[in-house]
């Protein structure tokens, strides 16, 4: 199968555990710092080594690290947003 692509259904993947998500579920989600200014909207995500770094369109394209309890603060599915502790100007 070398060379091929290999796909699944989202019914076929098992459920996220509490406080895991998979990438295509945070694509297309808000991004917004904790003083309330909105960053825009998370196009894909990228694997570092480190962490996985979502990669936010907005005026301007933001690389925020995916790191939970520091950066991520809050991942809200149903409203569609996540809250980071990061400064607007980076």
């Amino acid at each position: 199968m070398t060379g091929r692509e290999i796909g699944i259904t989202r019914d076929e993947l098992p459920a996220a555990e509490p406080g895991e998500y998979y990438w295509h579920d945070l694509q297309g989600l808000s991004v917004v710092t904790l003083a309330g200014e909105t960053l825009g909207t998370v196009d894909h995500l990228i694997e570092t080594g480190a962490n996985d770094v979502l990669v936010v369109e907005g005026e301007r394209e933001r690389l925020i690290p995916f790191v939970m309890g520091q950066v991520i603060v809050h991942v809200d599915l149903n409203k569609g947003e996540i809250q980071v502790d990061w400064d607007k100007e980076f």
